[in-house]
């Protein structure tokens, strides 16, 4: 049996890998955004499942997150699913003054990484738009020209996976992988998306389980447990110290080694 910490674990594919790691006999801790979300996540897993909340759009809060969900740990795996789509129109600034695109799915899931103990397995959901990505380190926010949600997306999930190359290199003894999960029908995939929850969540439950050897592996790229190959840029470490150097100096906390 592994514990298991979810993040954006109240609805979608976090809801539904929670779900199902249950099921199958796993701990699992749950995370909000809010008291309110908290609230729904014990209602939709009968009350029984701890719950840990913090706006991933707030620096202060994700910090407070990663104290308050360590508490309940130390865990066999952390499942970084928290985040948010390109569609959001224009660009948005947090009260951090980042734009909210990459504060939510590359500063939090960086913070929380670095803050909390170290799982024996880290899953980090991408997106297959990170091949679109192109590393920007002179422009990371988006600040020059017209912006593009779109791109602004397939950026971030391709930092996702550098992160994931990034620990699976660097912490001896764990193994970090990331995850493409398909174009899922949630809130974020929207209505015309092709491909189900059950889908959606089963590679994350296939490497935290483990018992398959395919999935006991590290520093890979998989959607619906086939091993892909990422966008090259993800494999450069060069590339990914400098994102690591960036998101220390935004965040002021060092990437754990």
């Amino acid at each position: 049996m592994a514990k298991v910490f979810i993040t954006g674990s109240t609805d979608g594919i976090g809801l539904k890998t929670a779900e199902e790691l249950l099921k199958l006999g796993h701990d699992v801790v749950l995370h909000a955004r809010n008291q309110e979300r908290a609230k729904e996540a014990f209602a939709a897993s009968f009350g029984s499942v701890p719950v840990v909340f913090g706006d991933l759009s707030s620096l202060d809060e994700t910090r407070d997150l990663a104290l308050s969900a360590d508490k309940l740990g130390p865990y066999d795996a952390i499942i970084h699913n928290a985040g948010i789509g390109g569609g959001i129109g224009n660009r948005v600034l947090t009260k951090d003054g980042i734009e909210k695109i990459f504060q939510v799915n590359v500063l939090a899931p960086y913070l929380l990484t670095s803050l909390m103990g170290k799982a024996n397995k880290m899953i980090y959901l991408s997106s297959g738009l990170e091949a679109a990505g192109r590393p920007r380190f002179d422009d990371i926010l988006h600040e020059q020209g017209v912006f593009d949600g779109m791109q602004a997306y397939s950026d971030s999930k391709l930092y996702d996976v550098m992160i994931a190359f990034a620990v699976a290199r660097s912490w001896e003894g764990v193994l970090s992988n990331a995850v493409d999960p398909g174009w899922i029908t949630t809130k974020l995939g929207g209505p015309n998306a092709t491909d189900n929850l059950d889908r959606g969540a089963e590679t994350q439950i296939w490497l935290t389980e483990g018992k398959d050897p395919r999935s006991v592996v590290n520093g890979k790229y998989f959607k619906w447990k086939q091993e892909l190959t990422a966008n090259p840029t993800a494999y450069d470490v060069q590339m990914q110290e400098k994102l690591l150097e960036i998101c220390h100096e935004m965040t002021g906390v060092p990437f754990q080694v």
